[in-house]
Order: structure tokens, then C-alpha cells, then sequence
């Protein structure tokens, strides 16, 4: 029997980008049966590692690139109904806490709520999740232990993991946030999502002519 197909999707909580693409996954998921692996990476590490740098900096000072860029959000949000999502007005934000703490929320089996509720706290309703008191008290009202995660996030197996995490992306060919992969095949940005999942159903009808 064959394996089942691995997708993934490597996040930072500060890409908005890495925000609106993961709200279009559930529907991706459900039209081919895959399930995405959620693999949590430090994009602050990824840029230096490439020498590349958020959009913020890069598109500084360019005359309509950054309006063009907008426009395109504009269409996502309309094109898969997105209703919540607002600009962080802290942005950018030093995600290092956040995805330290995501991945001790995986340790300690909590990544769902982890997830959801950091995403919401950046792109929902947002915050500046890099202040150490702001960001306790968003997961208080969340309803997680966010003590308890943040201490496990202190740990070295949990900095070692988003090391490696980070490390092997990149080694891989990621530079930025969102990126996918589907197997081997790689994907940058919301909108290869149609790329993505076409790539998925052309895997998928793949395998199933070598087993037949």
C-alpha cells in the first residue's frame, strides 16, 4: 500500500500572507483528503539565512508595488471570503516568542489551540504579541495554560526543534512565508495555492496508476 501524500505548510505567525493562506487550507484539505503538516519555522532566521527580507523593507520607497500589493489582498480576502483579518498596526513584530511557544504547545499536545489562538491575537483582533505581558495575557483570555507553555518553551529540545526546523527549510529552497510542499515540490506565497492543490490531485492520480 502506498504512503499517504506528505503536504506541508511552513508558518511564522508575523506573515500575514502565512495567515490568509492557512484559512483557505481546510477547504484544500477536504477537496483532495489530504492533511496539511503545520511546520512552525523562524522567518526572522530564514531572511538572514537567505538574505532576504519582509515585505515591509523590501517594497519601502517603491512607487506602486506596495498599493499593487494591497490590491492583491483586496482579492483574496473577496475571493475566499475572508471577513476577519486586519492589519496588525504593530507590524512587524518579533515573532521568536510565538514560535517558540508553538512549538512547546506541540510538545504538550496544545497546538490547535496554540495555533488558533496566536494567529487571532496577530491578524484578528491584533496585538503586540512580542511585549512578554501583552502576549500571557492575549493566551489568558484565550482560556490556554499559557504558563505552563511558556516555560516548556524555555526548554532546549523545544529551541532546538524550531532551529532545525528553520535550518532544514531553508536547505530545502524555503525563503519566505507561507511556503508548501507537496512531497518534494515547492510552493511560495497565497497565491500558488491553486498550484498547491493541483499539484496534490496530480500526485494523488500518480500514485494510484502505479498501484493499479
Amino acid at each position: 500500500m502506498a504512503a499517504p501524500l506528505k503536504v506541508e505548510f511552513h508558518f511564522d505567525f508575523g506573515s500575514p500572507n502565512a495567515y490568509l493562506a492557512e484559512l483557505v487550507l481546510p477547504a484544500i484539505e477536504q477537496r483532495t483528503g489530504v492533511k496539511f503538516d503545520h511546520v512552525p519555522v523562524l522567518l526572522g532566521g530564514v531572511y538572514k539565512a537567505t538574505g532576504n527580507m519582509s515585505p515591509a523593507d523590501s517594497l519601502r520607497g517603491i512607487k506602486n508595488k506596495p498599493e499593487y500589493n494591497e490590491l492583491e489582498t483586496q482579492r483574496f480576502l473577496r475571493r475566499h471570503n475572508i471577513t476577519k483579518f486586519r492589519s496588525n498596526p504593530f507590524f512587524p513584530v518579533n515573532t521568536l516568542m510565538l514560535m517558540r511557544g508553538v512549538v512547546a504547545a506541540e510538545f504538550e499536545g496544545l497546538f490547535r489551540p496554540y495555533f488558533r489562538a496566536a494567529y487571532d491575537h496577530m491578524w484578528v483582533e491584533p496585538k503586540k504579541m512580542d511585549d512578554p505581558q501583552v502576549f500571557r495575557d492575549a493566551f489568558l483570555t484565550s482560556g490556554l495554560d499559557i504558563d505552563r507553555i511558556i516555560a516548556r518553551a524555555q526548554q532546549d529540545d523545544v529551541k532546538k526543534k524550531l532551529i532545525e526546523n528553520t535550518n532544514s527549510a531553508v536547505a530545502r529552497g524555503t525563503f519566505g512565508s507561507p511556503t508548501f510542499f507537496v512531497g518534494n515540490e515547492i510552493y511560495f506565497g497565497k497565491d500558488s495555492l491553486r498550484d498547491v492543490e493541483e499539484e496534490i490531485i496530480a500526485q494523488q492520480a500518480a500514485a494510484r496508476r502505479k498501484t493499479a
